[in-house]
């Protein structure tokens, strides 16, 4: 893949964004959340660490670069705020919420909990392809 042009700022940014609306995400269904995975509050905060925050900030940056060399794939001019959506839409239905339907399906985890996140991710998706889009015109 060409990453030509990328607009590294609109990046960082969309990766941060995408942070900041999970952090506010789950921190509004702590609650469903929490019953979904089988946890209470007291084992999650027994065991805090760093871990999973440097790996989701790390994720939401590689997430970002893919989305935006896809959208800059779409060819001269089409880098826009509708398109980063679309795109962002069509990536989330064709590979994100499928994969996590799946893994959760194996996993026999609780469909809620696939609900849960799966609305998380195509809200951190729409988030990054809006900002990827709006910034790279």
């Amino acid at each position: 893949m060409a990453f030509a042009g990328m607009n590294y700022l609109a990046v960082v940014i969309a990766a941060v964004a995408g942070f900041a609306f999970g952090a506010v995400y789950y921190m509004t269904l702590s609650q469903q959340w929490l019953a979904a995975v089988g946890l209470t509050k007291e084992e999650v905060s027994a065991k805090r660490s760093p871990a999973p925050f440097i790996v989701s900030i790390v994720a939401l940056l590689v997430m970002a670069f893919v989305l935006a060399g896809s959208i800059g794939h779409l060819g001269a001019g089409q880098v826009t705020l509708k398109n980063g959506v679309i795109s962002a839409l069509i990536l989330w239905a064709g590979f994100v919420v499928t994969t996590l339907a799946v893994n959760n399906a194996f996993g026999q985890r609780k469909v809620s909990l696939t609900v849960i996140d799966g609305i998380h991710w195509l809200g951190v998706l729409v988030i990054q392809g809006a900002i990827i889009g709006a910034m790279s015109v």
